[in-house]
């Protein structure tokens, strides 16, 4: 563009600023009909007057923005949860929440509960709800009522211990008062106060020192810190939501950690049916930006622990508590270019290049835009305005173009029809879906390798040692990795032989891995992990996975068409069996699932668990139970063969009693389960 343009560029801009912003006012105020979030107002507002401020030729004293008044991780020890940390499931609207009740509502009506007489109602649901805090979700361990450990919730499996960070937060008790189980969780989120933020933000600006982002990047940060003094000068916060016992109410849960001296949040609500929830939700809404603590929604579960426990979860999340999310900020900004990512997959993925934005807490200056397809729905061109959305951590999207403030210089986007990374054909699959077909193409293979070291937990290979590693001749493929040795890696500058011990060290120790994971590893289309763990628990071993058939993979829980022909496609490509077939050369042992005992000891008999076991979690429990032949119920009824009594057992334990069932301590279920 050439220079004397500009002045001129940036006046036709600030034109279409104003009359923007004057019919959104207008609307706004009179009509009583915004076209916008005051987000996207404020956005323009501020692009507005940061035009007018670095060409103030450009003013207006009666223009009506004059009138306006102005607006070391790698350290930590990894730990076994007892039991999943699952994440929740999110709506952003009523319809959305109104659709998650009829789901539940007809599974319970279709599931075949064991042990609940025909005719008992299952499906008249009550509610509770409760505050979404905007922190890290930890895990805190108590023996013999002493906090033994924390950690964080990691994959929802496995943790990092950050035990000795979390005793430096006030609000969680070392130790607890009365009798309490041998064996006690507490769940909750760690958090910063906004006044804490606030004043930490102040220092930083007085010190010249970067501002933080928001409120749960510091408490994450902090508590990911290796010194522990840090959470203490930085005054973290606990809030407690869940507990390891026996309750016939998650509400009645809440009133417990209350009663064992845990933070709580007094804003809560029991509700009879959805409309009440809604209020709660509506009633928050208003308080929300005063709140003293970070939060983007609210939680609402069904409050019946049995019908709970009937609902149980699919993939991460559990199907009886789903997270309502309030808006996510948003923000307007000009798209300067739109690029094009390949993926591990080959998919190219396009992305939105604007100006640096704020926008929730944080400044971006990217945003995804999916595909093909989106784009289109969006009549997205290079040069518009956009509105940008972003909530928590998620990369921001683009969900409007404001058509309004075109000025006719914008572009189409046309996707390539070369891969920008090898330049080999684009191919358009799945409808709107584009990829390299270049099976070599660099850029696939190097998000590939970064994939499945990361699959592998190979933590000591970062993606620069992979290129370094690539770019040096000493892997051409993942599998080569397991073929290092330390003197291929001495040998490179700033490669020591104290790095290179360590490389291999953990190259070795991750050679054995669980079926799960491989299958993961292996990047196939479609396949994440949850659904790698879905088809390692049907198949038990990658033989039987790679000779399956379609229709039977049609048969997995949660596995549709399009992921069974991804699955089946991928066994039956040459090139693939050899590279798995080189990782087993070289020393990858792939674990079988653990499948089923063979023994069926516990056929034909009932299990209902109550209490809280010392031993194991009643996860476990369950999952030894089904194992061995037996069913777990989430009642007990005079079908029940056994009740598992642990620490403090609730109403099941006298219902029991009462039918004369056979009731088990957990000594005396453990030799049971000895086959």
């Amino acid at each position: 563009m050439n220079k004397s343009d500009i002045p001129e560029k940036i006046g036709q801009r600030i034109k279409k600023l104003r009359k923007e912003i004057a019919r959104l006012r207008t609307a706004y105020h009179v009509g009583n009909e915004p076209g916008v979030t005051d987000d996207v107002y404020e956005s323009l507002t501020r692009e507005l007057r940061a035009l007018l401020e670095e060409y103030p030729t450009f003013r207006d004293p009666n223009a009506p923005e004059e009138r306006v008044a102005g607006r070391p991780l790698d350290k930590f020890q990894k730990v076994m949860h007892h039991s999943r940390m699952l994440s929740l499931n999110d709506v952003f609207d009523e319809e959305e929440l109104r659709d998650w009740e009829k789901r539940i509502k007809k599974l319970l009506s279709s599931f075949l509960v064991v042990g609940v007489p025909s005719g008992t109602p299952t499906t008249k649901l009550s509610y509770f709800c409760e505050v979404k805090f905007d922190g890290l979700a930890v895990s805190l361990i108590y023996e013999k009522g002493k906090f033994a450990r924390g950690a964080t919730r990691g994959d929802g499996f496995v943790g990092e211990d950050i035990t000795q960070n979390l005793k430096m937060i006030d609000s969680i008790p070392l130790s607890l008062p009365g009798l309490v189980p041998e064996f006690l969780e507490v769940r909750g989120e760690a958090l910063l106060p906004k006044d804490i933020f606030n004043k930490l933000n102040k220092k930083n600006a007085k010190e010249g020192k970067t501002l933080f982002a928001n409120t749960r990047n510091v408490a994450a940060g902090s508590l990911r810190q290796l010194d522990p003094r840090l959470v203490k000068e930085r005054h973290l916060d606990f809030m407690a939501y869940d507990i390891s016992v026996t309750a016939d109410k998650h509400s009645q849960k809440h009133q417990m950690l209350r009663d064992l001296g845990f933070k709580v949040e007094k804003l809560e609500a029991k509700c009879k049916n959805l409309e009440e929830a809604t209020s709660f939700i509506k009633k928050f809404e208003i308080i929300r930006p005063n709140f003293p603590y970070g939060s983007d929604g609210i939680v609402i579960s069904v409050d019946d622990i049995e019908k709970q426990e009937i609902l149980g979860a699919v993939g991460k999340a559990p199907r009886y508590m789903v997270a309502f999310k309030y808006p996510a900020e948003r923000a307007t900004t000009v798209v300067k270019e739109i690029r094009v990512n390949v993926g591990r997959t080959g998919a190219l993925t396009p992305l939105a290049v604007f100006e640096p934005t704020l926008v929730s807490g944080s400044t971006v200056s990217k945003a995804t835009l999916h595909n093909m397809d989106q784009i289109e729905r969006l009549g997205l061109q290079i040069g518009d305005t956009v509105v940008i959305e972003k909530a928590g951590d998620v990369i921001p999207k683009v969900v409007e173009v404001l058509t309004r403030l075109r000025t006719g210089q914008e572009v189409k986007f046309q996707m390539p029809k070369a891969c920008p990374t090898c330049g080999g054909k684009v191919e358009k699959k799945e409808l709107v879906a584009h990829y390299c077909a270049n099976p070599k193409c660099p850029a696939k293979n190097e998000r590939f390798l970064e994939h499945f070291v990361s699959a592998f937990e190979i933590y000591e290979l970062g993606p620069k040692i992979l290129r370094r590693f690539k770019d040096e001749g000493l892997i051409t493929d993942a599998a080569d990795i397991f073929t290092l040795n330390g003197s291929d890696i001495a040998v490179l500058p700033r490669f020591g032989e104290k790095s290179s011990q360590n490389i291999i060290a953990e190259i070795q120790k991750k050679k054995k891995i669980p079926l799960h994971k491989f299958i993961w590893a292996l990047g196939i289309l479609h396949v994440g992990e949850e659904t790698a763990r879905d088809l390692a628990a049907r198949f038990g071993s990658l033989d039987k996975l790679s000779v399956a058939s379609i229709e039977v993979m049609n048969e997995v829980e949660n596995i549709g068409p399009a992921v069974s022909a991804s699955v089946y496609n991928f066994f039956r490509d040459r090139n693939n069996l050899n590279f798995i077939e080189k990782l087993k050369r070289n020393g990858v042992v792939i674990e079988h699932h653990k499948r089923e005992s063979k023994s069926r000891k516990l056929a034909g008999l009932t299990f209902v668990l109550t209490g809280t076991l010392s031993r194991m979690s009643r996860e476990i429990a369950k999952e030894r139970i089904i194992a061995q032949g037996g069913k777990v119920a989430g009642s007990v009824s005079s079908n029940t063969s056994y009740v598992v009594a642990g620490a403090d057992p609730g109403s099941k334990l006298a219902q029991a009693e009462k039918l004369g069932v056979k009731i088990l301590n957990e000594n005396e279920f453990l030799k049971m389960l000895t086959p």
